[in-house]
């Protein structure tokens, strides 16, 4: 596949006929679990008990991941607004590891007379996991149904801008602080705001921007807020001791910040996720808060954006902005609307052996 293949508008003029939800996949039964994660890790050098260790974080949820329901309800918020907005598209959905796949969702295009579609991944930042891999796979899909159709191509797909920056998407999570703040009770707290996002190996987060994106999302959503300070922390993390991944911790920082004095009331917002899927309920909801509950430190979880009416205005922006090319294009802070169309080298990620993706 060539790098202009994977940029995210096609050179045609063809209109946009189609809007597709873009997200990761998770299972939906006790009986998938196992299936699922060979699909995720499928070529991945992970040992098996660490795919058996990740499956009980399933099991322990009854074997379904909240991941598929929240793109369900997500896809309903983004039909209703839709109609609202005027945006006359039909909503697909498809998923890189589990059903509807990308496939699915572009054969049921197809089927329907879709040529050229317009779509939001469900990660807010760019990096290799969250955007070129995305993009890949759909590129993938694209040639195996030319492949089993003769040549007949699949609708072409062009990936919406980031909106890390976006005012909807800042606006939703300044939200969801304010309603950790009162979820946490006392009012004469004054909480430090832990960031979260996933962890990736430093040969990925070098050539993306990455946490360039994070800490400005971060400084904008922690402005003004009551709050002691900020930081970012990590989570998830899923690669081999030996290889260097993003840090801290956030378990590690809460323990190292405690013992030093210096932290005594949290709000620990996951920034890098879109929906409270598997790695928040567990790795946050579980792990973090039992740390914080063995330090006696104050911690209360925000809330993802999900399905709250500002991110899903978001969407409908991102889209409208693409149809009508005098829309205005929204941003806050100081790196401006990102990038429509992917430079050929972006987010690229060639290590020997890339790293287990992310389990949700």
């Amino acid at each position: 596949m060539s790098s202009n293949e994977l940029n995210s508008r096609d050179n045609n003029e063809t209109p946009y006929d189609a809007f597709l939800l873009v997200s990761f996949g998770g299972p939906e039964g006790p009986d998938d679990v196992l299936p699922f994660l060979e699909n995720v890790l499928r070529g991945k050098n992970v040992p098996r008990e660490r795919m058996m260790e990740v499956a009980e974080h399933y099991q322990h949820f009854g074997g379904v991941s909240p991941i598929n329901q929240q793109n369900r309800d997500l896809l309903s918020g983004i039909e209703s607004h839709f109609k609202q907005a005027g945006i006359d598209l039909p909503i697909y959905w498809g998923n890189r590891n589990w059903s509807p796949y990308f496939k699915d969702a572009l054969v049921q295009m197809q089927a329907d007379g879709r040529k050229r579609a317009l779509a939001f991944f469900t990660s807010m930042f760019s990096c290799y996991s969250g955007c070129r891999q995305y993009r890949e796979n759909i590129s993938a899909a694209r040639e195996q149904i030319a492949s089993e159709q003769e040549g007949r191509q699949a609708p072409v797909v062009d990936k919406l801008r980031f909106g890390f920056n976006h005012p909807g998407f800042i606006g939703s999570m300044r939200v969801r602080v304010r309603e950790a703040m009162e979820k946490l009770g006392d009012p004469s707290l004054s909480p430090r705001l832990l960031f979260t996002a996933h962890s990736i190996p430093f040969s990925m987060a070098d050539n993306c921007d990455y946490v360039k994106q994070l800490r400005e999302a971060c400084r904008l959503i922690a402005a003004d807020q009551p709050i002691s300070g900020w930081d970012l922390v990590f989570q998830s993390r899923s690669g081999p001791p030996q290889q260097p991944w993003l840090e801290p911790d956030v378990c590690v920082f809460i323990r190292s910040e405690s013992n030093a004095g210096l932290l005594h009331s949290a709000i620990i917002l996951p920034v890098g996720f879109v929906s409270d899927h598997m790695e928040v309920l567990y790795d946050l909801d579980e792990e973090a808060a039992a740390v914080c509950q063995e330090l006696n430190i104050p911690m209360a979880r925000a809330l993802t954006p999900g399905t709250h009416p500002l991110f899903i205005e978001m969407i409908g922006d991102l889209v409208l902005e693409r149809l009508n090319s005098d829309s205005v294009r929204k941003a806050s802070g100081d790196l401006g609307p990102w990038h429509d169309v992917c430079p050929s080298n972006c987010c690229l990620y060639t290590p020997q052996g890339r790293p287990a993706a992310a389990t949700r």
